[in-house]
């Protein structure tokens, strides 16, 4: 399975048009979180991506909530929307997450708290591919700063499950940035589109 992955799209249409492009290349498509910018441009950022007629899997970011996004893509066919649940394709599992985790300084943010990403991280899957908006704990998610702003529940279900693929956004800085926890590639995607192989 060839997987075409991004995030933090923040209203870039014209990005959003070469990912469009980009699709025809890929049997997933998987958006990790931030079509808007602060809860706005999300309908015409999806408008713009709903020309991807392969499967897609989004997960909110912070910049949007759950519910809008859902309704944001309720006419895009081919899209799902994941949060605290999982999905299976062509016999692979897939795991989504969105939101701002741990809750950031921002009052507009659509986050979640740790303890209830805990909880909704119970549900992974053994050995599925992890979809999360923000990275896990001391993995890919150094900010401008140096400051270490990943979550500690994503990272310790990352330690327990071993997803075999995990991929998030969120921390600009560490755009393109690479890490592993055991057995797992963790991967903050950013805006240009990654491509992966799953066996």
């Amino acid at each position: 399975m060839r997987i075409l992955a991004f995030s933090d799209l923040h209203c870039d249409l014209d990005r959003a048009e070469a990912l469009v492009e980009m699709s025809k290349q890929a049997d997933l498509v998987i958006g990790a979180g931030d079509f808007a910018s602060i809860h706005e441009g999300l309908s015409e950022t999806i408008n713009v991506l709903s020309g991807i007629e392969t499967p897609a899997l989004l997960v909110p970011g912070n910049n949007e909530t759950l519910d809008a996004l859902r309704e944001a893509a309720s006419g895009w066919d081919s899209a799902m929307v994941l949060h605290g649940e999982s999905t299976e394709i062509d016999g692979k599992t897939f795991f989504g997450l969105g939101g701002g985790i741990p809750v950031t300084p921002w009052g507009w943010s659509f986050d979640v708290e740790e303890a209830e990403a805990e909880a909704m991280l119970a549900g992974l899957p053994q050995q599925a591919v992890l979809v999360v908006h923000s990275p896990p704990k001391g993995h890919c998610d150094e900010a401008g700063d140096g400051m270490s702003l990943g979550s500690r529940a994503i990272l310790a279900a990352i330690e327990e499950k071993q997803p075999v693929l995990a991929v998030c956004g969120h921390i600009h800085e560490s755009w393109g940035r690479t890490s592993r926890v055991g057995e797992t590639e963790i991967v903050n995607l950013g805006p240009t589109g990654t491509y992966f192989e799953l066996d």
